[in-house]
Formats: structure tokens, sequence, C-alpha cells
């Protein structure tokens, strides 16, 4: 059972009140908000063992590259969308990591206190969640490929996204910025349909 405390307790969620803007005392509320609601769920088993894995295997965008691949494979009038599918990965990266974390360099929450699993800390910072951007980038374009399996692609892509304010690896609002980061980003993607 984890021993955290809840979110209302931590100050590395909520902040200095006295020396946040409106702004930024609305988003840190939020956060705190979220983060409580996901606090009667930590040291559930079940709930636990799903966002770790969902963390895990969306690491690196490994499960989106298996899928596309598999999709090429299985189906190859669909290999311009796999090929699609991984420029767009490989750019929406590039973007997240290598441009927005930089321009904001906002501390990731704190460790959970007696987690049941271990789920990796990336080095870089918090905002916005690359795992959301990648997850709803790759359900944007999925959900083109296959339209048929659109509720799969977008479920999996909020269970990817929930799972990084479960383990506490960022901010919801990390997750909310990163999820409208990839949903922008898959639906210019999309646009390249017209190259083919």
């Amino acid at each position: 059972m984890s021993t955290s405390p809840p979110a209302s307790t931590n100050p590395t969620i909520g902040g200095d009140p006295r020396t946040r803007s409106p702004i930024r005392a609305l988003i840190d509320d939020f956060d705190e908000v979220v983060d409580e609601l996901f606090h009667h769920l930590r040291g559930n088993p079940t709930a636990d063992r799903l966002f770790y894995q969902a963390s895990e295997w969306a690491d690196y965008s490994k499960a989106w590259h298996a899928i596309g691949l598999t999709m090429a494979v299985v189906s190859p009038s669909r290999r311009k969308d796999a090929l699609r599918l991984a420029v767009a990965l490989g750019i929406e990266s590039a973007v997240v990591n290598g441009v927005l974390k930089t321009l904001f360099t906002r501390q990731r929450p704190p460790l959970l206190d007696g987690a049941a699993y271990e789920v990796r800390r990336p080095k870089t910072t918090s905002f916005p969640s690359g795992h959301a951007s990648s997850a709803c980038l790759t359900a944007v374009l999925l959900s083109d490929a296959v339209p048929v399996l659109k509720p799969l692609w977008w479920s999996l892509a909020t269970m990817v996204s929930a799972s990084r304010i479960h383990n506490r690896m960022h901010h919801a609002s990390d997750v909310a910025a990163g999820a409208v980061v990839g949903t922008l980003m898959g639906l210019a993607a999309r646009r390249i349909r017209a190259l083919r």
C-alpha cells in the first residue's frame, strides 16, 4: 500500500501560494485535485500493475513502433501508414524532448513512497509529458489507418497518459499539455495522406 501523502500536503505540487501567479495557482490547484483522485487508486494491486505496465511498454514509444511494424507486416497496403507513424513519432520526440522540455524546465513530482513497482524516471524535465504526446499522436494516426479500432487506440492512449500521473512521473497539467501537443501533431501528420 502506498504511503505517500495526499497531493495537497506536497509543496512540490502545490507550490508557495504567496509567490504563485493566478494562472500558476490555477494549474497547481488542478494538479492537486487530479493527483488526489489518483492517490485513492495507488496501492490497489490491479491499478498499480496496469499503470506500471502501461508506462513501461510505452517507454521510448516501443509499443507504438511495435504496432506500426505489425500493421506493415500483416497488411502490406498499410505500410505507408506504418512509415508515416514511425516518422511522426521521431519528429514528435525531437520537438517534445529536444525543444519544449528545454523551454519549460518544470520539476517532476516527488516519487511515491513504498511504490509497488519501480518505473524508470526520465532525466528530462516534466513539461509536457512525452508519453502522453506520443500516445495521442499514435491514436490519431492509427485511427486514420484503421478506423474500426479507433476506440482501442484512444483507450490505449488514455491508459498510458493516466499512468504518468498514477506513477508520479508527471503532473496532471503536463499530461494534458502533452495530449494536446500529440493530438495536434497527429492531425498535422495525417495531412500527409495527400502525398501518397
